[in-house]
């Protein structure tokens, strides 16, 4: 692999398939070098991409936003993800909070960091 800035969505998602197949290399070698180097330049990436300190109103749901409308994702997925798509809507509308297992799969399935999902943000009540 040629080992490179992160720049794009698309180089992000070839850097992590690439930490994926180098997963578990011994420190010290050839491997494990390189996946040093790619975790490092992931983190660089992902914490100019999505930092944590925007401001007050930057919460779960603003990320789930920012993924449909500028990372690709649709709410479509999102309803996949979440097993309906009356509890994707909910949601979205605030009126459902995310929970701990909604969390791991939107993180583990967009590759978005847990820690921008797990901040606390206000649901609205039901009319």
């Amino acid at each position: 692999m040629d080992i490179r800035p992160i720049r794009t969505n698309e180089d992000h998602r070839a850097a992590l398939a690439e930490i994926e197949a180098r997963w578990g290399a011994p420190e010290g070698t050839e491997e494990g070098d390189k996946l040093d180097v790619l975790l490092a330049l992931v983190d660089i990436y992902e914490t100019k991409r999505w930092p944590i300190e925007i401001d007050r109103n930057f919460d779960p749901i603003a990320v789930l936003r920012y993924a449909i409308d500028e990372l690709g994702h649709t709410q479509a997925e999102l309803a996949e993800l979440l097993g309906s798509r009356s509890r994707a809507s909910e949601v979205l509308a605030r009126r459902r909070a995310l929970t701990v297992e909604m969390i791991h799969k939107i993180g583990e399935a967009w590759k978005v960091p847990a820690d921008l999902l797990v901040r606390p943000y206000k649901i609205e009540r039901a009319a």
